[in-house]
């Protein structure tokens, strides 16, 4: 029988002849074929299911549960979960992205042209095609839904734009909106209009002078109970020089406004009156509704605030300290260190920021189960996550992740690219990993065993409750009893 030293200086000494002759079979027998960066094949540790890394960065296959997910980054995506009913796929993220949840898909090349389609709020099937701002098309088995927009020359869209509906005739020469009931005719826009809608008729000759007025109207609500919509009064004269308006007409909200830029500006109303002089400098608040009153001169550089509904002292850049029953936000020598703290229900969520993105801490707490869920970011040295199962992660380096958190796109097909360090612990399950340069060197541990690679697989080593095994140039070099610790042929 060879001793442990022994079987390892034999199997050293044909490590070379099996790197020739038997690399193939030998490569791929056994536990598998581990050679990161060039290819590794590893068990998820915070999720179940299994990836596979090859060329470094450049590509990956992942299995997580019902979702997979294949990549060559930075070119391509392609991610699908049929739990979720969702499918997504990026080249050259975001430059083309495609999106679809249930019947819902959009395709967009940047934020110029899309295609969609599926079920919208309605629930009448459509295809949508754009290619922003110039052509909007939306086509239905309902052809009153269809409609073809050529901006600026003609054309007719629905429900875009913050609008139901738009029409228009070589715009700006001519152009009419709908938004519910109130219907605007735009003349050489934006400098004549008429407006129309229930109990309300305005018009203006921008920035000369324009008048809108609109009655107490009622409608039913879903219970079956009349409310009353409130009238306004709208007027002003070489905007935004004087204005005057009069809103909540026939309801217990009344509230009126009047300007006259930048002498002067009174707002009075039952629950709030506000006084500006040499707007936006210099200005006094006294909200009955939230309970404080506020001082502010010169805006925004100072700002104090007193009562139950608001408590601040502002002196910009140097400090500010600012806080209610629920919320809370401080600065100094802004924007070099920012805090920001909202409580609401079972959530308590804390923000600590230094220089905007280089250091960023946020805290989220569920306040009835104890549960926390934590993210550092250090741009561009780290980003570190800790999540409410306890789950954790830290990536070294992070380039962007610090300021587009928790964003798919960037975590699919960039973050691979610059993660030279990936270390994750699964207290749940028992299980890390730690990758360095795309696994040049790996390691992963459960609760009954142990991996290890490094050097393109060239020492690879792995050990389970009943046996240890060690690899060298991808040849068997050792192999011996976990407990007896004697080895074996």
């Amino acid at each position: 029988m060879f001793t442990r030293s022994k079987i390892f200086i034999h199997r050293l000494r044909i490590c070379y002849l099996g790197l020739a002759i038997g690399f193939p079979s030998a490569a791929f027998a056994g536990d598998g074929f581990r050679a990161g960066p060039i290819f590794d094949q590893f068990a998820l540790t915070l999720d179940s299911g299994q990836r596979t890394e090859a060329a470094g960065p450049f590509f990956y296959d992942q299995r997580k549960d019902s979702e997979k997910t294949w990549a060559v980054p930075p070119l391509l995506s392609y991610d699908t979960d049929p739990a979720t009913e969702s499918k997504e796929f990026d080249l050259l993220y975001p430059v083309l992205t495609y999106e679809r949840y249930g019947m819902e898909y959009r395709w967009q090349l940047g934020q110029l042209l899309s295609f969609s389609g599926g079920q919208n709020p309605d629930d009448f099937p459509a295809r949508r095609f754009t290619i922003f701002p110039f052509y909007f098309q939306q086509r239905s088995p309902d052809t009153n839904k269809n409609y073809t927009a050529l901006f600026p020359l003609y054309g007719h869209i629905r429900d875009r734009l913050f609008r139901d509906e738009i029409f228009f005739v070589l715009f700006p020469i001519y152009g009419e909106s709908r938004k519910r009931d109130v219907v605007t005719d735009n003349y050489l826009y934006p400098f004549f209009h008429l407006r129309l809608g229930e109990g309300l008729q305005g018009w203006q000759f921008w920035p000369l002078i324009g008048s809108e007025h609109k009655d107490v109207t009622t409608k039913t609500n879903g219970f079956g109970e009349t409310e009353i919509i409130g009238g306004h009064d709208k007027f002003f004269m070489l905007w935004p020089v004087h204005f005057k308006q009069t809103t909540g007409i026939g309801t217990d909200d009344l509230e009126k406004l009047s300007v006259n830029w930048p002498l002067y500006s009174a707002l009075r109303s039952p629950k709030r009156d506000s006084t500006s002089v040499l707007w936006p400098f210099f200005a006094w608040i006294d909200d009955r509704e939230k309970k404080y009153h506020e001082w502010e001169g010169p805006y925004p550089f100072v700002v104090i605030a007193r009562g139950e509904g608001k408590t601040t002292t502002r002196v910009f850049p140097l400090f500010s300290r600012a806080h209610n029953a629920t919320a809370e936000s401080d600065f100094y020598l802004w924007p070099l260190y920012k805090y920001s703290r909202i409580r609401a229900s079972a959530l308590d969520r804390e923000r600590t920021r230094i220089l905007f993105y280089l250091f960023s801490s946020v805290t989220e707490k569920n306040t009835e189960t104890g549960a926390e869920r934590k993210r550092v970011d250090f741009w561009p040295l780290f980003t570190w996550r800790h999540e409410f199962n306890g789950n954790r992660r830290l990536q070294i380096l992070a380039l962007v992740e610090s300021a587009l958190p928790n964003n798919r796109g960037v975590e699919r097909n960039w973050s691979p690219l610059w993660s030279l360090w990936r270390s994750e612990n699964n207290p749940q399950a028992g299980a890390t990993s730690q990758s360095f340069l795309w696994n040049l060197y790996r390691r992963d541990t459960t609760p009954v065993s142990k991996k290890g690679s490094l050097l393109f697989g060239f020492f690879q080593y792995q050990s389970d409750s009943e046996m240890k095994k060690l690899r060298l140039f991808y040849v068997p070099a050792l192999k011996w009893h976990a407990k007896t610790g004697r080895a074996v042929k």
